[in-house]
């Protein structure tokens, strides 16, 4: 069997950057994780839960809440652990297992790492929306007009629209050539520019929203300038985004005022991180 000295070799954390690119194979390599590691739930945990919400995404469908896609810190431990219970010192069979799952583990902690990646490349969903964080936004909208800018495919559109919400969704499709944004539509997109559609809907709305705004770039700010030019003074704007992080302008956050933080509090119980990015739902006129 192993030595305590092997067993000592701890996972190397991966920095993921921005852009990684999971292999075409990333559904078929989580499948096969699953196998390899049936005999240890925390890891079969998370497997399983890529793989519906990857299913139910690819069903047209909104998938469930994630847990933090994370390995945890012992999960060698429990490996040798177990693999000194069902095999006798020195017996190849267990180190022959040893060194199978302690290869792959580094593999399954970049691909889960990579969940992310995998969703923008494949299905153009930047912003993880799940089914239970939607029936949130839903009451919280509560019946009045939605007008959603820059929004890629229509995910939260779709989802308030199953909900019997009245949803507008719109984007300016330039990222089409790109990548997956807009190519794979849920819903009706109309081609519009986000400041365009503002002055066009804004008086049919109560709230605009904007998800996963381009980091460094100005546009989030000349949203909320024309939201707040609008005759429609009632116009509230909900974003999704990562503060000072991988979303949005420097600037947007500083010049953004933040409201209603109990209604906040509650949009956020379903849009938790599940990887290093900690996007959150805000509130802000």
């Amino acid at each position: 069997m192993v030595s305590n000295k092997q067993r000592k070799k701890l996972l190397k954390n991966h920095k993921v950057t921005a852009k990684a690119k999971p292999h075409p194979a990333y559904i078929e390599r989580m499948t096969h994780y699953g196998q390899l590691f049936t005999d240890y739930p925390a890891i079969k945990f998370l497997v399983n839960n890529v793989l519906q919400a990857d299913r139910l995404i690819a069903q047209g469908l909104l998938p469930q809440d994630l847990p933090e896609l994370i390995l945890p810190d012992d999960i060698q431990d429990q490996i040798f652990t177990k693999i000194n219970a069902q095999f006798a010192p020195k017996d190849p069979k267990g180190d022959q297992l040893w060194d199978t799952l302690s290869a792959a583990l580094p593999k399954l902690d970049q691909d889960l790492r990579s969940f992310r990646d995998y969703l923008e490349d494949q299905y153009g969903m930047w912003a993880y929306i799940s089914a239970p964080f939607i029936a949130d936004l839903a009451d919280y909208v509560n019946g009045h007009g939605v007008l959603e800018i820059m929004a890629g495919n229509g995910y939260i559109s779709k989802g308030l629209k199953d909900l019997k919400q009245p949803a507008i969704a719109t984007d300016s499709l330039a990222w089409t050539n790109e990548n997956q944004t807009g190519n794979h539509q849920v819903t009706t997109v109309e081609k519009l520019d986000a400041l365009t559609a503002i002055k066009k809907y804004q008086d049919t709305v109560d709230y605009v929203i904007m998800s996963w705004s381009p980091d460094g770039m100005d546009i989030d700010q000349q949203v909320l300038q024309t939201i707040r030019e609008q005759p429609n003074q009632n116009l509230k704007l909900i974003v999704i985004g990562e503060k000072n992080g991988a979303t949005n302008s420097a600037a947007f956050w500083q010049l953004a005022n933040y409201i209603e933080p109990a209604a906040t509090q509650k949009l956020n119980r379903h849009h938790q991180p599940f990887d290093l990015i900690k996007d959150q739902v805000y509130l802000i006129d």
